[in-house]
């Protein structure tokens, strides 16, 4: 298993607003204290590839919002050039607790870029289905699949929360799936963003995310199934997290997620 962390576990996060930021030194030295060996990018210029490096760690790929609707914006030229890129369907606002409804040219835009970064970038950009984006729904990742060739990153926290299953589309659709963000989901918050009661930043606020193993996706069927389907790519933990300072301890969250990893592996 090709195993890496994100930075988001430690509550760094792209978002304006979003809470305590750590200093990139503690989040590195925390995951090389985990024997963690790679490392997501994190919100643009949080990390580099020397500063990464410099801890012993690589670079397992960069979350990149990036906005695909507008016909008057390329997207490609928002892309890095090099690495594994996540692509997130961007609202073009800050946050993710409130995004517009796609028309049907939006929708046409949409598509029609995301195969054309599929043709440009090949397997190396994948589209992550994410709550606040324009693509969060069940409907909407199944239109994706059904028209467009763009693979797609597993997050089985955001798949949950938008209403796929996601262990279903590790069965049903194995060759679209990219890049996997391994999340556990409190399912009761869930249905509150679903239902309208929470916004995504007060449910994460609130612990909608919990370490692997103590909460309602199962995580162990998904990774059996992903091993199963001849899956290569890279294991992301993600716990998205809101830290209120510095006495905060992400770290032993994380902590809870390897072990139960350790666990799935040492079973299967």
């Amino acid at each position: 298993m090709k195993l890496a962390g994100a930075p988001i576990s430690w509550g760094v996060c792209e978002v304006p607003g979003w809470g305590f930021q750590l200093e990139p030194e503690r989040v590195l030295s925390e995951m090389r204290e985990l024997g963690l060996t790679a490392t997501e990018l994190g919100p643009q210029g949080f990390l580099t590839q020397e500063l990464i490096e410099s801890y012993g760690l690589s670079l397992a790929g960069a979350f990149v919002p990036v906005v695909l609707h507008d016909p008057g914006h390329d997207p490609l030229r928002d892309l890095p050039e090099e690495g594994t890129l996540v692509l997130a369907a961007a609202t073009g606002t800050d946050g993710y607790d409130a995004r517009p409804a796609l028309d049907a040219a939006g929708w046409a835009t949409l598509l029609a870029n995301l195969d054309r970064i599929a043709a440009a970038l090949g397997p190396r950009a994948s589209l992550h289905p994410h709550v606040g984006t324009m693509i969060e729904t069940r409907d909407e990742v199944e239109r994706v699949l059904a028209d467009s060739s763009i693979p797609l990153c597993l997050d089985t926290g955001h798949l949950l929360i938008g209403g796929t299953d996601p262990a279903a589309l590790v069965k049903s659709v194995p060759s679209r799936i990219a890049h996997v963000h391994l999340k556990d989901v409190d399912a009761r918050i869930a249905g509150q963003v679903s239902g309208g009661a929470l916004t995504y930043t007060q449910a994460v606020r609130a612990g909608v995310y919990r370490p692997l193993g103590q909460g309602d996706v199962d995580v162990a069927g998904i990774v059996a199934g992903l091993d199963g389907g001849g899956y290569e790519g890279w294991f992301v933990m993600e716990q998205d997290v809101i830290l209120s300072g510095p006495e905060d301890r992400p770290i032993e969250d994380v902590r809870r997620s390897l072990a139960f990893l350790d666990g799935v592996l040492g079973a299967g």
